[in-house]
């Protein structure tokens, strides 16, 4: 009886078989290779604006490189005060050709904190508003820009020109702080441009560069926590207090010599005294204080250097 045996295998599979084997490892290489080519692609694409273009920020065609705050008060300022010190600054701007803003101090809530602290806010509100602008030159009403030929970029914000003029290894806190500005930063990193006094650093006339430390600085110095610490020169010692304490706001910090940006009108021996006063020709006359003593008129110190001013431009 014979058993009934299995089939027996060809040795010869049919052709379709490795044909269709070779085709799927084919197509399948192919895919691969399209997926590496489309990456590569992808990589240039995204790469190449960085490595041969500056930015891949589009700013529009006419916007001013740097914008000129003052914060106004409407509610402890004349009128006339207030229009005297927005033409001085338009005047300015319109032949370096910056731009202004003007934020008023109730535009803020600020609540029972001292209304100076609204400076803060209105930095950043001018961030929000000039978002392609690039630097943000913040001065006290209570100054007059008096020599409306110097240009900012060449007298402080030049790279090179700023690493020469920057004070190295000075104590944040005069005369004594521990904490000192740092002896090797380059221009191009700088994102605060200050001046100091003899009692400590100036917020009455600085300059920020935008970008997001910008904001972060700007939003530490506003923390709720410091504003609670009820500082004795409110906003002014909360600065001192974050650049000391905050190595990521000293490391951005630049200051240059005072009357570079920040002449004072009066003589007060711990400031600086004579050394920090305004001489014909400075970039700025500042009533420093004239606002917090009620010995002192801001609006009556203001005319005689307006009135200069105006001389100077040509004016009645």
């Amino acid at each position: 009886m014979h058993g009934v045996l299995p089939s027996r295998k060809t040795s010869y599979p049919p052709p379709y078989a490795v044909r269709g084997s070779r085709l799927s490892t084919h197509r399948r290489r192919q895919l691969q290779l399209g997926a590496l080519i489309g990456c590569a692609a992808l990589f240039l694409l995204l790469m190449i604006p960085r490595l041969f273009g500056s930015s891949s920020e589009h700013i529009p065609l006419g916007t001013p490189d740097v914008v000129v705050v003052t914060l106004i008060d409407e509610e402890n300022m004349s009128k006339g005060y207030i229009e005297k010190i927005q033409e001085n600054r338009r005047y300015y701007a319109s032949r370096q050709g910056h731009t202004t803003f003007f934020p008023n101090v109730s535009d803020y809530n600020i609540g029972d904190f001292p209304r100076s602290w609204a400076l803060v806010p209105a930095l950043r509100h001018a961030l929000t508003v000039h978002p392609h602008s690039t630097y943000f030159f913040a001065l006290s009403p209570h100054a007059l820009i008096m020599n409306p030929a110097i240009n900012l970029k060449s007298h402080v914000l030049e790279k090179k020109k700023l690493e020469l003029i920057m004070i190295k290894d000075r104590p944040v806190v005069p005369p004594d702080s521990v904490i000192k500005t740092f002896g090797n930063l380059k221009g191009d990193r700088i994102g605060l441009i200050l001046t100091q006094d003899g009692e400590g650093l100036c917020q009455g006339s600085l300059i920020l560069k935008r970008g997001d430390w910008a904001k972060f600085f700007l939003d530490t110095w506003f923390d709720p926590l410091y504003r609670s610490y009820n500082f004795q020169k409110a906003e002014g010692h909360a600065l001192e207090h974050i650049v000391q304490w905050h190595p990521t706001i000293l490391t951005k910090l630049a200051l240059v010599p005072h009357r570079l940006l920040n002449s004072y009108s009066v003589d007060i021996s711990s400031r600086g005294g004579k050394d920090v006063m305004y001489k014909d020709g400075d970039f700025v006359a500042r009533f420093v204080g004239c606002e917090l003593d009620q010995n002192r008129d801001c609006e009556k110190e203001f005319e005689p250097y307006y009135d200069i001013w105006k001389r100077s431009i040509g004016g009645s």
